[in-house]
């Protein structure tokens, strides 16, 4: 027997050798992509509405969704490159490029809203704060419009250091969104210790939700839960009418998705008032 699980452990590693040769080469070859993009400044956001939820769905904020040009120019979303990128210093370079570009939007538009992604990890990066500094001292009332994005994933990595920073940049009137939330990463000792103003549920709890009993379920503790600490409750890839119609029926507050507006370099508030979206 033992010899039996010997021969199989060595015939399913040569299997599985060439299939992690290529994962890797597509790794450096993402690796590679990002780092030109950055050296050269290629980096811009995608503008998304996040809609309230009662009709007539008035935009309440916009979501910047970092992109890149690669070499041909084409335009590159984040879950192309993010994953591979998240734990090296590129993810942090790229963290501070989507912040100032997002800063940049705020401080030529004076009654946008506006979202940005970041990691956990980037709270300790000089850089990124230095980005953040800088714009709070050039206008002080800037921080009320901003809006901070962590995933779950990413505040449960140092979730110490996420409350002393959420902490700190109260003052300023800085607001946090936990996104991806429901995806399975948090711990109820900590969510209570946080200071996210708003949660973004994840949307494998959205796509489809009015026909599936079960997902109806867990959404509704999702939401008691965000409603059990005051906290504007936002569901993210809202793709379906039927979907949207479902979510008002449970008091959702704010909704985002392909239904209401697909991520635009070009939104019309930026064409309107010479806003550059690129970074």
């Amino acid at each position: 027997m033992n010899s039996t699980r010997t021969r199989f452990a060595e015939q399913s590693e040569g299997f599985d050798s060439p299939l992690n040769a290529a994962l890797a080469a597509r790794d450096r070859s993402t690796l590679d992509m990002v780092a030109q993009a950055v050296r050269h400044k290629q980096c811009l956001l995608a503008f998304q509405p996040v809609v309230q939820a009662r009709a007539p769905h008035n935009v309440a904020f916009y979501e910047g969704l970092i992109r890149i040009l690669d070499e041909t120019g084409r335009v590159i979303p984040a879950r192309d490159f993010m994953p591979v990128v998240e734990n090296t210093e590129l993810g942090r370079e790229i963290d501070c490029l989507a912040l100032d570009t997002g800063l940049q939007a705020l401080m030529q538009h004076p009654t946008l809203r506006l979202s940005v992604n970041m990691s956990a990890r980037s709270i300790g990066y000089s850089r990124w704060m230095q980005t953040l500094n800088s714009a709070l001292r050039r206008d002080e009332r800037l921080g009320e419009r901003l809006t901070l994005e962590i995933s779950e994933t990413s505040a449960m990595t140092v979730p110490e250091l996420v409350i002393d920073f959420m902490d700190r940049l109260q003052g300023h009137g800085i607001a946090f969104a936990l996104d991806d939330f429901g995806s399975g990463a948090i711990n109820i000792r900590h969510f209570r210790d946080f200071f996210f103003d708003a949660v973004k549920i994840d949307g494998q709890y959205i796509r489809g939700v009015h026909r599936d009993r079960d997902t109806q379920a867990m959404l509704r503790a999702l939401i008691a839960m965000a409603r059990e600490f005051d906290m504007l409750i936002i569901a993210e890839s809202v793709e379906q009418s039927e979907d949207a119609e479902y979510l008002m029926t449970l008091g959702i507050d704010c909704m985002q998705g392909y239904l209401f507006g697909a991520p635009t370099l070009r939104p019309d508030w930026a064409e309107k008032d010479g806003v550059r979206a690129a970074g």
